[in-house]
């Protein structure tokens, strides 16, 4: 079994998403699908009802931040009971595009953080040119998780570390151009990592131009073999390992 902790495999980003989640099983790839807003968050829901190998993370993305009403944190607290959920994400911030609403990001992400606490769940959180304000908010926090799609230092890295979290690998590890995630990876053990995709996102490198999925998990389970000089079965095995017990699948 191979886990891709990080997908969003339903209809508004995928036409095909359950023909995609079944194929995944086929192969023997589990998958956590990422809600990030109401209708997502509902469609995951009756996706891994359906599916043996599908797990949810529910959240609320920090694209929402200027929209999400205290009716939907309290639909949200409920639906968060449901036995498929994993976790709660993907949640975080984003200072890419603006900082201009910074606050509400970060309003947003402390109730997503007290919910998983109330919860007794892990995390997991997007953090793009946001890396600080991040960790200065999840140290406030009693919460583990996973740093998706990490694009931080080593440094930080192991702070995130530290506080519990894992660091979340995906198709830019095997972007020719990427030697910093290439560097993180070299400078941390990888029993504090884990493999994921980001469907339909993120697409590696070998497969370009196409929409990503689960199924391309081998190629970062590859890069990352070639980069430690382990196994790909290993890596395989040790990825699995500490997703099983993040997220108690």
């Amino acid at each position: 079994m191979i886990i891709d902790t990080h997908c969003h495999i339903y209809s508004s980003e995928m036409e095909n998403a359950e023909e995609i989640i079944s194929e995944a099983g086929n192969n023997g790839i589990c998958v956590i699908l990422n809600g990030i807003d109401v209708s997502s968050n509902k469609e995951v829901l009756e996706l891994v009802a359906k599916y043996d190998n599908a797990y949810a993370a529910l959240g609320y993305f920090y694209s929402v931040a200027d929209e999400i009403t205290d009716e939907d944190i309290a639909l949200l607290d409920s639906q968060i009971e449901n036995d498929n959920v994993v976790a709660v994400g993907e949640i975080g911030l984003d200072y890419y595009y603006t900082k201009d609403n910074a606050d509400k990001q970060k309003e947003l992400f402390e109730k997503m953080l007290d919910l998983a606490q109330k919860h007794d769940l892990p995390v997991i959180v997007h953090s793009r040119k946001s890396m600080q304000d991040t960790f200065d908010i999840l140290k406030k926090h009693d919460v583990v998780g996973s740093m998706h799609c990490y694009q931080g230092s080593a440094e930080m890295a192991r702070e995130f570390i530290k506080l519990g979290f894992y660091i979340g690998i995906g198709g830019p590890i095997t972007y020719k151009n990427n030697k910093k995630t290439k560097k993180v990876i070299k400078t941390m053990d990888i029993n504090h990592m884990l493999v994921e995709t980001d469907s339909p996102y993120l697409t590696p490198q070998d497969k370009r131009g196409e929409k990503n999925t689960p199924l391309n998990l081998k190629y970062i389970i590859r890069e990352i073999a070639h980069e430690l000089d382990l196994d790909e079965d290993e890596v395989i095995e040790i990825t699995t390992e500490n997703a099983k017990t993040l997220f108690k699948i």
